[in-house]
């Protein structure tokens, strides 16, 4: 299993718009891990960018996870997969990803929580706990029910959907091991101040809690 440290601050990328410079910086600002997320790219260029990413992720020991494609992250050095319900999500995912990677899949109920959790996931991410524009068709997921899935599996868990400085503080006591945030930080005009802002915040609302087998937060 993953450790839930590694989740505090999970930075992803705005497709299109977050180039090498903008990742350093907020690795400079403290993010703990980072998802290439490029909807537009194709796959040479895809490949081409993800080892980059993952070549300067390895110099601040922060893992590189690839959104949806299992290919890219084996082929890259990355250190693992993030999986969305419909992105390819079946009982082969874990062994297609190869040893030693880490898995995350995006959940929004108990029930796919605990199915993410029998096909090997490691980590889970559950949104959108805000509403986002990133993502506008994305599930709405309320405090009571992030609590409850957080509760029903033990697997660290990252909120993720239109979370900022200002409204990461009602995300305490949920139960989640750290935050996913995308335009908080890569749209932010001092992107290392950003991070470092949201990583601080983060620190405090997620602070460790011992999980269980169910008991209720």
């Amino acid at each position: 299993m993953i450790d839930p440290a590694v989740l505090r601050l999970y930075a992803v990328t705005c497709s299109g718009t977050t180039d090498a410079r903008a990742l350093e910086a907020a690795l400079e600002g403290g993010a703990t891990a980072v998802q290439l997320r490029e909807k537009e790219l194709g796959d040479d260029a895809l490949l081409e960018k993800a080892r980059e990413f993952a070549a300067i992720c390895a110099r601040y020991r922060v893992p590189l996870i690839i959104n949806d494609r299992i290919d890219i992250a084996r082929r890259s050095g990355a250190a693992g997969v993030h999986l969305g319900q419909g992105d390819g999500l079946t009982a082969e995912a874990r062994g297609a990803l190869g040893p030693g990677k880490i898995l995350g899949i995006s959940v929004h109920t108990v029930d796919e929580a605990m199915e993410a959790a029998r096909l090997g996931a490691d980590y889970l991410g559950i949104g959108a706990v805000f509403p986002t524009a990133t993502k506008a068709d994305a599930q709405s997921v309320p405090p009571r029910q992030l609590r409850s899935i957080t509760a029903a599996v033990p697997l660290p868990a990252v909120a993720i959907g239109g979370i900022t400085e200002e409204n990461l503080p009602r995300l305490r006591g949920c139960g989640i091991a750290g935050v996913a945030v995308v335009s908080a930080i890569f749209q932010a005009d001092d992107i290392t101040e950003a991070a470092r802002r949201l990583r601080a915040a983060a620190d405090e609302v997620c602070a460790p809690t011992p999980k269980n087998s169910g008991e209720s937060r």
